[in-house]
């Protein structure tokens, strides 16, 4: 653990979500979605479905997840972040960083 690492606070357990409602509705109907189309690809491996359309299905699911995930880091940088930097907290920076990381890796 690098020395900087102890020093960044967990603001996922302090900090409450301040997403638009619009933005949260968007979320969800889009997990809803992703959960129908899992559930399809569960039912596809049940069934002996060909592995090829499986996996198209699975591409189609990793698609959707980045879609949420965009819409999700859109929202934490317009509010989460910003609201942050403007409290001098520059940890944010580094929480954000490695988190994109995570998403992009």
């Amino acid at each position: 653990m690098e020395k900087n690492e102890s020093k960044i606070k967990p603001h996922n357990q302090t900090h409450p979500h301040s997403r638009p409602e619009k933005v949260n509705k968007d979320l969800e109907n889009r997990l809803n979605r992703v959960e129908g189309q899992v559930k399809g690809i569960k039912s596809m491996i049940e069934h002996g479905k060909y592995c090829d359309d499986i996996l198209t299905q699975i591409s189609s699911v990793k698609s959707a997840m980045n879609a949420v995930a965009k819409i999700l880091v859109e929202s934490h940088m317009r509010t989460c972040v910003s609201e942050k930097l403007r409290d001098g907290d520059e940890d944010i920076i580094e929480e954000f960083i490695k988190t994109v990381g995570r998403i992009v890796s």
